[in-house]
């Protein structure tokens, strides 16, 4: 089984979830572009689309389009939970966001998904970069509007650019510090500003960000949660909703970008449904009576032996595998390193010595995962063996500077958890656990081991989903026989979000996505300043000079060369410091359907694509009775 994964730090208008908008050849007659003007932004300067292309390569030109797609939500953002939502605005700290509300606004960029960094304009037609790199100017599309027929303009791009940096989540705001400013010059001209010194991804993931109507939220209140659906410009627009249980976005029929090649082959649904349940054997068992018709599989003894039902059997449902390639997501048990118990890292080594993952992977995961070693797994930034040269030259200076910080370890092979003999109980690794306890001064009384200050080493695991019981009591029970005390938590989802929103928790389960090119989420994930910001992804509470000075040069670097290089580094810090219990991760996507859609043959290298590259086939839904 593995967790739900959320999106990394910040997201963005429905283009940030897909490839690029061109500056397509028809609307050359809009006038002529500054020098120095481009159709696209990438990190180190390489675009793979021209300014005419057609249409992305990883998408189908001809989908039809009609029917609807029907799902839970797989991914979050912002303020959004998986089991239940109380607002429509999902860019703020308050409240529980709604799933969806990203394809109703558009951004200035949106990401390719065959690209490891590139974005294309969507409202922007070009962007004109300035030489010391500060400020960019973005000439926007004359036919841009809003979904009330409202001129979409400069003015409306530098309000929503501001109030995120200002007013944004947390997991926003922090990302986009080092924005200074943005000025509307004309109706169709926007400038905005940097600090210097600022992320090398900042201007992608300001390029990325939703656009808001200035009109329609004046003298409302943006941080406030709200069941009015702000005003947006992008392919869908709210529909009917049960708060709480479901909610549908409705494609808009004059939606304004739909002829732009980025769209060809996207957005192909009439109508998206996200339905909630605060039961994940709840939500299977409505998905078999067919209430929802896509699901993707997270739980592997679901998937070995829960599809023999009659929809099932009958082909209605249909199961695929599909290849994954992007960087695998970094699940795993988060310490909450504020709390004293889990202050030293040899204690946090020890706890994650008791968990079984070749004994969980083959009793209750069918040995469908693959165990996690690095932050960034699947990937060209994972460290693996002794670091080179280059990595050398970034560690040997901050020894220096931070010896008690950077241990020796780092400068041997990377660190990795040891494999375990799969009986559940690996005597030699709980033998190696004990000896870390006492290494760390902590001493055993009876059957309970002690920290240095006399109290008990006892902690909780805290989740929202009964499913992770299966996982987590066997991993206490070894705990137990090391002499520490565990127990389990399970609150509801409200609780929860409110609980890990606090950092009010010992140990808790996440499921994150790096990405392809990391970059202003590794402060906000790693950073010293995120550490004691409540919203932020920095869970673990990591407060590190060492690990700020290596996020530093990863932000900031200038090639993927020497991303590569800050990365690595940053990784053996990172498993050094103990700061998680690594899970797993699935070398493949599982999705489950009811047979009704049309999908590219292969998802594209950086993400899986659905729904908006997913067509629904009339055919199809005519043969199994769901047309």
């Amino acid at each position: 089984m593995s967790a739900r994964p959320t999106r990394r730090g910040l997201v963005l208008g429905t283009g940030a979830l897909a490839a690029a908008a061109a500056f397509p050849h028809r609307l050359r007659a809009e006038g002529a572009e500054p020098t120095g003007a481009r159709h696209g932004l990438s990190s180190f300067g390489e675009l793979k689309y021209g300014p005419d292309f057609p249409n992305f390569d990883y998408v189908n030109p001809m989908a039809p389009r009609g029917g609807r797609f029907s799902s839970q939500l797989v991914q979050t953002f912002g303020n959004q939970g998986f089991d239940s939502f109380d607002t429509l605005n999902p860019y703020v700290f308050r409240g529980n966001g709604a799933g969806g509300l990203n394809f109703t606004f558009d951004s200035l960029m949106v990401r390719a998904l065959d690209e490891p960094d590139a974005a294309y304009g969507l409202i922007a037609r070009t962007v004109e970069t300035s030489p010391d790199g500060l400020t960019q100017r973005f000439r926007l599309r004359p036919q841009a509007y809003f979904h009330d027929g409202s001129k979409l303009t400069a003015r409306d791009v530098a309000f929503s650019l501001k109030i995120l940096r200002d007013k944004g989540h947390p997991a926003i705001s922090q990302e986009i510090l080092d924005l200074e400013d943005a000025v509307a010059e004309a109706d169709d001209v926007v400038l905005v500003r940097y600090k210097p010194g600022y992320a090398r991804d900042l201007p992608q993931t300001v390029a990325g960000l939703p656009i808001f109507s200035e009109t329609w939220w004046k003298g409302r209140d943006f941080e406030a949660s709200t069941l009015e659906a702000p005003l947006g410009s992008g392919p869908y627009r709210v529909g009917r909703m049960d708060v709480g249980r479901f909610i549908e976005l409705e494609r808009v029929p004059d939606y304004w970008a739909a002829e732009l090649p980025v769209n060809v082959g996207r957005n192909n649904f009439d109508a998206l449904r996200y339905e909630y349940f605060r039961d994940r054997r709840a939500a299977f068992e409505a998905f078999k009576s067919g209430a929802f018709t896509y699901r993707e599989e997270f739980t592997s003894s679901i998937w070995a032996n829960g599809y023999d039902f009659p929809a099932a059997r009958e082909g209605r449902v249909k199961r695929v595998t599909l290849p994954n390639n992007a960087p695998a997501s970094i699940q795993g048990w988060w310490f909450n390193t504020r709390r004293e118990v889990f202050k030293d890292p040899r204690v946090r080594e020890a706890i994650g010595l008791c968990f079984d993952f070749a004994w969980t992977n083959r009793n209750q995961m069918f040995d469908t995962y693959v165990r996690t070693d690095s932050f960034f797994e699947r990937s060209d930034l994972k460290a693996t063996g002794k670091p080179g040269p280059d990595e050398l030259a970034l560690l040997e200076p901050l020894r220096d500077a931070h010896p008690e910080h950077l241990p020796s370890e780092v400068f041997g092979e990377a660190w990795v958890m040891p494999s375990s003999d799969g009986s559940g109980q690996d005597r030699a690794l709980l033998s190696r656990a004990n000896a870390l306890l006492k290494e760390a001064g902590c001493t055993r009384d009876g059957s309970v081991f002690k920290l240095p200050s006399g109290a008990p080493i006892a902690f909780e695991f805290l989740d929202n989903d009964p499913i992770w019981e299966a996982r987590t009591q066997p991993f206490i029970r070894n705990l137990a026989r090391l002499g520490l005390q565990a127990r389990q938590r399970i609150v509801d989802a409200s609780q929860y979000q409110l609980r890990v929103r606090d950092f009010d928790f010992d140990i808790v389960i996440r499921n994150a996505s790096q990405g392809a090119t990391p970059g202003p989420e590794l402060r906000t994930t790693f950073g010293s300043s995120a550490a004691a910001m409540a919203g932020t992804n920095n869970l673990a509470g990591i407060h590190s000079p060492v690990v700020d000075a290596l996020v530093e040069k990863a932000v900031t670097a200038t090639s993927r060369a020497s991303l590569e290089t800050a990365c690595r580094a940053l990784d053996r810090v990172l498993r050094a410091g103990r700061y998680w219990i690594p899970m797993w991760y699935a070398p493949s996507y599982r999705i489950a359907t009811w047979d009704v859609f049309g999908h590219p043959a292969t998802p594209p290298a950086y993400g899986l694509g659905t729904p908006d590259l997913w067509w629904y086939d009339a055919e199809k839904a005519r043969r199994i009775g769901r047309d």
